[in-house]
């Protein structure tokens, strides 16, 4: 492998869905510390939409012409659904490549421990996308929490719901648990993170799951989960795709204040509608969708942090070049995977 301390990181995308081209392309392709070479998918559409996009780049079928490739790279992402997560990134590593993972992680927790014991043997990086760590709202939260604006947290509520009764439009719709579908699975993995990102370890955990699609044999459409950490904070997490009317992004009560925030974090529809990350205006969320600081009666609008997802690749590439740790650490993943793990077994 060559030495990555100050060439570009040479980095293949495998999957080009809405995880490859709204988030991690664009974000690579607009970072320095990076080239994008290889850009995998084996639909015709997609492939001549990433070849528009991204020309100096290869596109190929599968991830068999990848690797065929793997001497003139140095990084892979997996951009694809979750049951092809342990196979393809055992592969990468068995290549020397280093890995991004998109969560949800793995299907199952055991796989989890089998792909962070092969990189460390393999002397390769092993990571998860995370990318919700980097919203505007939550880094505007950590904010307050750090600054004990709200003195001391009793109660945390956080919700990802939306009305789509269509579905998704993808493998979402029909994936099983076994596949690593399901709303909570897929969401949970980005809620149930912030919650520890936040308040730290959890003590005991609870759940409920719903399958309301006409996919009776799909994975669950709408989840809840209660999360009592060892801090002493309560979490409570709503996921639903099916909400006619959507509760607030987030409502967090203490001692001193509250804090309630509607609506989603924008780098997402940002980044679908093309805006680059190096947009003057990118992450950055208008006044009227901040959330607001008080007591009733005494609330104001709490200028909202910038949302940062290119972040995570500057961390990333940091700690390929033995700079800095990882932006998300494996194990942090798993944490969060065991409690989905055991909210399923009894739900």
């Amino acid at each position: 492998m060559p030495d990555t301390s100050t060439a570009p990181i040479r980095t293949a995308v495998v999957g080009f869905g809405i995880s490859g081209s709204v988030f991690h392309a664009p974000l690579i392709a607009a970072d320095a510390g990076y080239s994008l070479d290889v850009i995998v998918t084996a639909d015709p559409e997609r492939a001549a939409e990433a070849a528009l996009r991204y020309p100096k780049a290869r596109i190929v079928p599968t991830p068999q012409a990848l690797f065929a490739l793997a001497a003139d790279l140095d990084l892979v992402v997996l951009g694809t659904p979750p049951l092809t997560h342990f196979d393809l990134a055992a592969t990468a590593i068995a290549h020397g490549l280093h890995v991004v993972v998109d969560k949800p992680f793995v299907t199952i927790s055991a796989h989890g421990d089998e792909l962070t014991s092969r990189a460390a043997d393999a002397g390769v990086q092993l990571t998860v996308f995370q990318n919700r760590r980097w919203d505007a709202d939550f880094l505007t939260l950590q904010k307050l929490v750090r600054e004990d604006a709200l003195g001391e947290i009793r109660s945390f509520e956080s919700r990802f719901e939306w009305w789509r009764p269509e579905g998704f439009g993808n493998w979402r719709d029909t994936a099983t648990l076994t596949d690593g579908g399901g709303i909570l699975h897929d969401l949970g993995a980005h809620l149930i993170d912030q919650a520890i990102q936040l308040f730290g370890p959890v003590q005991d955990s609870y759940g409920e799951t719903a399958n309301h699609s006409p996919h009776p044999e799909g994975a669950d459409t709408e989840a809840f989960v209660s999360l009592f950490h060892e801090s002493g904070v309560r979490s409570r997490l709503w996921m639903n795709g099916m909400a006619a009317q959507a509760g607030p992004r987030f409502h967090v009560l203490g001692s001193k204040a509250g804090y309630t925030k509607w609506g989603l974090d924008s780098q997402e529809p940002a980044l679908a509608a093309g805006m680059p990350p190096s947009d003057p205006t990118y992450g950055v969320e208008p006044q009227d969708s901040w959330g607001v600081l008080g007591s009733d009666g005494d609330a104001a609008p709490v200028p909202a942090e910038r949302g940062n997802y290119p972040r995570f690749y500057v961390e990333l590439a940091a700690a390929l070049r033995g700079q800095g740790p990882l932006p998300v650490q494996p194990a942090e993943s798993l944490e969060v995977l065991r409690i989905i793990e055991k909210i399923h077994a009894f739900a």
